[in-house]
């Protein structure tokens, strides 16, 4: 390590490196910590840093990843490489011309992107989808940190709409190279076929490379909210809201809502609550927000997944509410903290 520790100060010294100083500094932090302290009291001790906050979420996300890797061999392990290296080199490239260090938060989009795409994906797609996605859904405005909308959702929203033979119609089943269209939310929406619910828990059924293993999603859900990493708030609306909504709707029209636990353990709706309608950046702050932000989440889900041409709706509500966070933070603390009466200042 004191090797490294040389080799960094001599580089971050170098003129001639000053054109890539923004990847030299995240490698430096990555290894030896920020030397960034507070000048003025107070000095609060915060155990949670932006490097350890992508650290615990790549930890949770540990658990999906194996499975996928576990189900689908090296074609996982190809598209996650793919999609760090180009996603990683437009946030290379930004850095570079920001003059600013890397930012950690690519750590967390550059694996949950290709957990959220089907196996059989082309890797050129993995290219346009992620780059798409960080260069529109993050560093247009500004970088980790600024962006509206999670930058992996936008890039796997917009190969849905770009390429949608490739992203809908050829899925693998885990531990086999056979291919087929019917996911289970296409069987129950063609055939109103219901999936076993211990195939879903435990990866017996085709979907994205992620959503496959629904135990180890819990896990390393419940991990990131007992960590305090992700807020349960949103996750106990957005799955509270479809299991009420898939009941009252699966109650009156059963040929086209789908019964509660079919819904919460098909398709990407717990890798969507658990990881990505969590983000701390896209999604609401305060903390009746969250529930409104998580309440809306569901909505659309059960409405798209049962009235639309989409079978799944996860992703296209997250980003439809990431675009409503802003205004519902600003109701809600206009409604709590209530500007005073005209006439009233100074009065006791």
């Amino acid at each position: 390590m004191r090797f490294l520790r040389v080799l960094f100060d001599k580089m971050l010294q170098s003129k001639f490196f000053y054109p890539i100083k923004p990847v030299i500094k995240a490698a430096d932090d990555f290894f030896f910590g920020t030397p960034l302290v507070t000048q003025k009291a107070p000095h609060i001790l915060d155990n949670l840093d932006i490097k350890r906050y992508m650290s615990t979420v790549i930890l949770a996300l540990l658990p999906a990843t194996a499975a996928a890797v576990y189900f689908f061999g090296l074609r996982a392990v190809e598209i996650i490489i793919v999609s760090y290296v180009a996603g990683g080199l437009v946030e290379v490239i930004f850095a570079v011309v920001r003059k600013k260090p890397v930012e950690e938060g690519f750590l967390v989009t550059g694996l949950i992107f290709p957990l959220v795409l089907p196996p059989t994906v082309p890797l050129w797609v993995v290219v346009v989808g992620i780059v798409f996605g960080v260069f529109f859904g993050k560093e247009v405005f500004g970088g980790t940190g600024r962006n509206i909308f999670n930058p992996a959702l936008v890039g796997r929203l917009f190969i849905t709409i770009a390429f949608p033979q490739i992203m809908s119609t050829a899925w693998l089943l885990p531990f086999s190279d056979a291919v087929t269209a019917a996911t289970p939310l296409v069987m129950y929406k063609s055939t109103h076929t219901i999936t076993p619910l211990l195939d879903l828990l435990f990866g017996n059924a085709a979907g994205s490379m992620g959503e496959t293993f629904r135990l180890g999603i819990i896990a390393g859900g419940l991990f990131l909210m007992i960590s305090k990493v992700s807020n349960f708030r949103i996750v106990v609306a957005y799955l509270g809201t479809v299991a009420l909504l898939s009941y009252l709707g699966n109650m009156f029209l059963p040929a086209s809502v789908a019964p509660p636990l079919f819904q919460l353990l098909a398709g990407g709706l717990l890798f969507g609550s658990m990881f990505m309608a969590t983000d701390p950046v896209s999604s609401c702050y305060t903390k009746g927000g969250k529930y409104i932000f998580g309440i809306g989440c569901g909505f659309f889900t059960v409405l798209i997944r049962s009235f639309s041409g989409y079978v799944e709706g996860v992703m296209f509500s997250i980003v439809f509410m990431n675009a409503f966070a802003p205004i519902i933070d600003q109701i809600v603390v206009r409604m709590k903290f209530r500007p005073v009466a005209r006439g009233t200042r100074g009065r006791l």
